[in-house]
């Protein structure tokens, strides 16, 4: 007996996203399934909203003198209501800062200087080199002052690393120990992940905000990230320029071929 014959029809499919009268007929029979929501109003409105956000957080980051050159360009109420904040924000720091300096201990003193004043807030100790020839120390010592000097609620420690720990290898200098309430909540061994030599600022602000000894919105570190911003901007339109003077002088060289 013969086999039956297979009576189904084959359905030819290019494309099933593809907008086709075909494709819109194999939908309705449920051949194939709905075309998905195209993402494009949802980009659109992400884009919309970044752009809502950008403009109404124009002022963040910008200090009491930036905020007077702007009297001529902005809502004299919209910028007082950033006067005052910058205002409050900068009462708040000079009554929080306690230190403004770097804290050069000794063993004797960790227990007090550190462990325990760490119930108060973050502790911060630099474990430095005591070879001249360890740039990374030297380059973290300088950062360590000033950090220390902006950010003064916060204790910033030193010690050299083999008087805190007999026997304390130099290639892990520097070393960087957080304190928080009595334990080591960071450790970090030299800077190669913070970026090494070319460590700065910007690299201490994120030690800083990971540990919970600043938040990431402190007028510092958004007045760091605007200055940052404005200066790769200003970069790239130099950059620019620059590009578009040498293709003139190009195009000009030619007029005279």
């Amino acid at each position: 007996m013969a086999a039956p014959l297979d009576q189904r029809i084959s359905v030819p499919i290019d494309d099933p996203n593809a907008d086709t009268e075909w494709n819109d007929i194999l939908r309705k029979h449920g051949v194939i399934p709905e075309k998905p929501p195209s993402p494009t109003p949802l980009i659109e409105e992400a884009i919309l909203e970044g752009r809502r956000l950008a403009h109404e957080n124009r002022l963040e980051g910008k200090d009491l003198d930036e905020l007077d050159e702007l009297e001529d360009l902005e809502d004299e109420e919209f910028l007082e209501k950033y006067r005052q904040q910058r205002v409050q924000e900068l009462a708040s720091l000079t009554k929080k800062a306690v230190h403004g300096t770097v804290y050069p201990i000794s063993k004797p003193d960790y227990s007090r200087e550190v462990t325990d004043a760490s119930a108060n807030g973050p502790v911060l100790v630099n474990m430095t080199s005591g070879l001249g020839t360890n740039v990374e120390s030297r380059v973290l010592s300088e950062l360590w002052r000033k950090a220390a000097a902006e950010y003064g609620e916060v204790k910033f420690c030193e010690i050299r690393a083999d008087m805190a720990i007999e026997g304390y290898p130099d290639r892990n200098c520097p070393t960087i120990l957080v304190y928080h309430k009595g334990d080591i909540v960071k450790q970090v061994v030299t800077l190669m992940t913070l970026g090494g030599v070319r460590i700065g600022m910007p690299e201490i602000d994120k030690l800083l905000i990971e540990v919970g000894a600043i938040k990431d919105n402190d007028m510092r570190v958004m007045k760091r990230r605007t200055d940052a911003e404005d200066a790769e901007e200003e970069a790239r339109q130099n950059k620019g320029g620059i590009r578009n003077s040498k293709q003139a002088h190009v195009e000009d060289d030619d007029d005279w071929d």
